[in-house]
């Protein structure tokens, strides 16, 4: 099992996880692994009464048009799946390539990986991520910039591509200037941006809400489990992330919303404007 853990880890992840070894554990190795989460309900407590834990986000007074997009955005991701009618989030992360200035010493027992704090600037990166939340797929695109000129392409590849069948299009986007409508109808021209968009329907996130959209959850977990670490090159970039979004939709990792109105309500009434006193 040491030896596994220090081999190279599966394509397209940066690191072996406990789920991983125990998936490609050699017969007669240990029968389980542990997970690091699985502490005892005192250190559980410990760990969450710590000082620098209660550090939170805090929100201002909400108004009519948050709530409206709010109980939109609630209300769609609490539908059914519906391949007619799927519901797909979209967002967008930066990346900078970066390589080592010298190369690493590699893990052994008892020994991390080691690498100098030096290292050599490749340029940017962009990455689209459009998640089907509960169909559990996704789509990684990997571009040189995030304008609206790269945005349209890969807003018009998903729409002719994966969903070229389906009856209407759910989008879920944040308030990026690079997303509405007029940049289709810059890039492509009015009447062609019509004929692409005539089956889809944008929903917008509240602004400074971003959190209700759902990509940024994939995003992290994209983060995560594959680009938290030195990638040197666009091509090696590529290769890892397509390897990490075949493995992930081969399983259909879906995302589960519990997140309600009423919860809305519940947590965030106090912080409510009426549309009399905006």
């Amino acid at each position: 099992m040491i030896a596994l853990a220090c081999s190279a880890p599966p394509k397209g992840r940066q690191r072996w996880t406990m789920v991983e070894l125990e998936r490609r554990r050699p017969p007669g190795a240990w029968h389980a692994i542990r997970e690091p989460g699985n502490r005892s309900t005192h250190a559980q407590k410990n760990y969450f009464s710590c000082s620098w834990h209660r550090v939170m986000w805090c929100i201002g007074a909400l108004t009519e048009e948050y709530r409206a997009r709010m109980y939109v955005l609630l209300e769609l991701y609490a539908r059914p799946i519906s391949k007619a009618e799927p519901v797909i989030c979209i967002d967008e992360k930066s990346l900078q390539l970066i390589a080592h200035s010298r190369p690493p010493l590699a893990m052994a027992a008892s020994s991390p990986t080691k690498h100098g704090y030096e290292y050599v600037r490749n340029g940017t990166t962009n990455l689209f991520v459009a998640v089907e939340p509960k169909a559990g797929q996704r789509i990684v695109s990997v571009t040189e910039r995030r304008g609206k000129v790269d945005f349209v392409a890969f807003i018009k590849e998903l729409l002719t591509g994966v969903y070229a069948k389906a009856r209407r299009i759910h989008l879920v986007l944040d308030n990026l200037n690079s997303h509405f409508r007029k940049c289709f109808d810059d890039v492509l021209g009015s009447r062609a941006a019509a004929k692409l968009l005539h089956r889809v329907e944008f929903h917008y996130t509240p602004k400074h809400a971003s959190w209700l959209n759902m990509a940024e959850i994939e995003i992290g977990i994209l983060s995560r489990q594959c680009l938290d670490r030195r990638i040197a090159n666009r091509e090696l970039l590529e290769s890892e992330v397509a390897a990490w979004q075949q493995a992930r939709n081969e399983k259909e990792r879906t995302i589960e919303w519990h997140f309600t109105r009423q919860d809305a309500d519940k947590k965030m009434g106090r912080n409510y404007v009426s549309q009399l006193s905006c």
